[in-house]
C-alpha cells in the first residue's frame, strides 16, 4: 500500500517520503521501535493512498511546505485534530 510520511530529525528537520512499504522505509531511515528511541528520526505523520503516482504527487506538494506548515499538520495529527486536507480521515498520528 502506498504512503506519504513526514518524520521528525532529532535536530527538527522534517524529512517527507513516499514508499510502498512504509514499515521497511522507516526501519532504512533509522525509526527507533518505540517512541522512547529519540537518537533517531521520529514518525510525525504518515497517511496512505490507493497509488503510488497519488502518493508521489502529495509527497511532492509537501516538499513544498514551509517548516511551520509541516509542522501544524504533525501538531494536529498527534492531538487527533483533523486537517483541511480533502483526504480527511486517511491520515494517522504516530503513538
Amino acid at each position: 500500500m502506498p504512503f506519504v510520511y513526514i518524520l521528525r530529525r532529532a535536530d527538527g528537520a522534517f524529512v517527507t517520503g513516499s514508499t510502498w512499504n512504509l514499515s521497511h522505509r522507516l526501519r532504512q531511515h533509522g525509526v527507533g521501535p518505540s517512541p522512547a528511541d529519540v537518537a533517531g528520526p521520529a514518525l510525525v505523520y504518515a497517511e496512505w493512498h490507493d497509488r503510488i503516482d497519488e502518493a508521489y504527487y502529495r509527497e511532492r506538494e509537501i516538499h513544498g511546505w514551509t517548516h511551520g506548515q509541516k509542522r501544524a499538520l504533525a501538531e494536529a495529527c498527534s492531538e487527533g485534530q483533523r486537517t483541511t486536507d480533502p483526504r480527511q480521515g486517511r491520515w494517522f498520528p504516530a503513538r
